[in-house]
């Protein structure tokens, strides 16, 4: 077995819906790391239209899509924005289940991700930001889905995930008009 330029490396994200932006993602964290670690936030909400799915359902499409090749996760909200005390969280959630600080964490460029981890002291975490060279959002993922428009979603889906569109779909939907979320 090759070996990898990093032990542990980790993804944040909620996954409302996986897209092939995320996927670039995790399989670049695979690429470069020994083990990777999702971790999937806002997992203790559901049925909102910013958080149509349980923590279940999006692990079960990461699961179809990577299979043993990642671990995953829940991480719920715990209502302190982005920032060190949101970060320090994350860490203690990450050693928690994996027992052990990661050396990578892996994101698309987003300013308030840069201070996550600042201020932790004796832990040095590689960033590494991936461009966003795939024009998608979870959004626009989301409304592909109240709108029935399977050929628009599929163009940014694992073909893996084909057969759940109608599933899905009715999750969206019936989520599409609760706007309040504990989410942040």
């Amino acid at each position: 077995m090759e070996k990898k330029p990093f032990k542990l490396g980790i993804l944040v994200g909620r996954f409302q819906t996986l897209h092939s932006g995320h996927e670039m993602m995790i399989n670049t964290a695979v690429e470069l790391c020994d083990e990777v670690a999702i971790f999937v936030g806002s997992a203790q909400e559901s049925g909102t239209y910013k958080n149509p799915f349980s923590y279940e359902v999006r692990k079960d499409m990461l699961e179809k899509i990577f299979g043993d090749r990642i671990k995953i996760f829940p991480l719920n909200d715990i209502g302190v924005g982005n920032n060190s005390s949101w970060g320090e969280y994350v860490l203690n959630s990450i050693v928690e289940n994996t027992g052990r600080y990661p050396d990578l964490h892996i994101s698309g460029k987003e300013e308030r991700r840069v201070s996550w981890f600042d201020g932790i002291e004796g832990v040095s975490i590689a960033e590494l930001y991936i461009p966003k060279t795939i024009d998608i959002s979870a959004s626009e993922m989301r409304e592909f889905f109240i709108n029935g428009d399977f050929e628009s979603w599929k163009k940014y889906t694992n073909p893996v995930l084909y057969g759940e569109f109608e599933k899905l779909r009715e999750i969206v939907v019936n989520s599409k008009d609760i706007t309040q979320t504990s989410s942040i």
